[in-house]
């Protein structure tokens, strides 16, 4: 039997755990809607999908953001209307990971925020920005590489691997592509290398130049079929196959094409006139820097999808400039450019048009640009 000493021992630790503080609970996130008829400067956390980055009052971009300094977030990842949008502002210590600009994959992710809830742009937003993570309590920084919306799909059979087995399995995906000839790449191009400022427009690889998609040929001021690659050091042509594969061809200003030639890519050289920030010696060329990340992925895929199986040459790599074909440098130059210049909106729009209108395959080293790593 309890004594009644013990009885009174237990009646006082029952009254002292009344009173004590209940456990906090987590609080919900408000929804965007919730945010933006909430705009009083409290400070509460908002949950939505990432939609773009915001530059004006009634403007919101999706694609060729400008800087990190600001993201759009709405109740649905297609919301287009930006009165239903929250335009949240990214202070400085945020900008290197949460930025649309330096992490463009983010767009259509869920985030949760925290700020006050204050106009923005003159719009109803979130300033003051203290906290960002992923909705789904994952990292509070998005990861550099590894995930990619065709990982279950895909590149399933390639997840997991490294090294010379990646790239054997990365081959095997991604050949037996449709082809192309070489008179239809003029018309693709005018699709993959679209101007999404000027619809009537392609954008030259190098140059960085907006010219008309019907200004094309073969003379001075016109834009041509550019192959990253070059042919002659990959020993094909132009009839369908590595010849006509859009995964490396570009529009580029037909001067500026013949002045790199069919020369390695590196660091260095004399500044190439009408191409700014461009500069090539007697073996190389080195693009703007803007670019220098584009060159390299596509060169990456050349190696992985042509291996010499489809009775076209094994196209490699190589760690110097001037090597015989089929090979082509320099390597490493070529992966500290990767590294250097993130995968971008045009670059990932590209992909899925050639994808999805033109050979059915993709390039990996967009969706994954750390496999280039890996593999050399």
């Amino acid at each position: 039997m309890t004594s009644r000493l013990e009885r009174s021992a237990l009646l006082v630790v029952a009254a002292f755990l009344l009173l004590l503080p209940s456990p906090v609970q987590a609080v919900t996130p408000l929804t965007v809607a919730q945010a933006i008829s909430t705009q009083n400067g409290s400070t509460q956390t908002v949950r939505g999908y990432v939609v773009g980055q915001p530059t004006a009052t009634n403007t919101v971009v999706t694609s060729n953001y400008p800087n990190d300094y600001a993201l759009a977030i709405a109740d649905s990842a297609t919301q287009t209307n930006t009165s239903q949008m929250l335009y949240v502002q990214i202070p400085s210590a945020f900008r290197a990971q949460w930025g649309l600009k330096t992490n463009p994959t983010l767009k259509g992710k869920q985030i949760d925020v925290t700020g006050a809830l204050a106009a923005y742009f003159s719009h109803p937003g979130m300033t003051g920005t203290s906290a960002f993570a992923l909705a789904s309590g994952g990292p509070q920084e998005p990861p550099p590489g590894g995930t990619s919306p065709w990982d279950s799909t895909y590149y399933a059979p390639a997840i997991g691997q490294s090294g010379a087995q990646l790239k054997t399995t990365l081959h095997g995906i991604i050949d037996g592509n449709t082809t192309l000839s070489y008179a239809q790449v003029w018309s693709a191009l005018q699709d993959t290398d679209q101007d999404p400022a000027n619809t009537a427009n392609v954008i030259e690889l190098y140059t960085g130049r907006s010219i008309s998609k019907s200004n094309y040929g073969g003379s001075a001021g016109q834009w041509n079929r550019e192959h990253v690659f070059a042919q002659s050091r990959g020993g094909f042509d132009t009839s369908a196959g590595p010849g006509t594969d859009l995964h490396h061809l570009r529009a580029e200003d037909v001067t500026v094409n013949g002045t790199r030639g069919n020369k390695d890519f590196d660091n260095g050289g004399s500044a190439v006139s009408g191409c700014t920030d461009c500069w090539t010696d007697a073996d190389s060329f080195e693009p703007r820097d803007a670019v220098k990340g584009d060159v390299a992925r596509m060169l990456f895929y050349m190696a992985v999808r042509y291996e010499g199986d489809d009775a076209f040459n094994n196209l490699e790599l190589s760690t110097v400039s001037g090597s015989a074909v089929p090979r082509l440098g320099d390597l490493d130059i070529l992966l500290q450019w990767n590294a250097a210049d993130p995968v971008d909106a045009f670059e990932m729009r590209r992909n899925d048009r050639i994808h999805a209108a033109y050979q059915g395959n993709r390039n990996p080293f967009v969706d994954h640009p750390e496999w280039a790593e890996s593999i050399w």
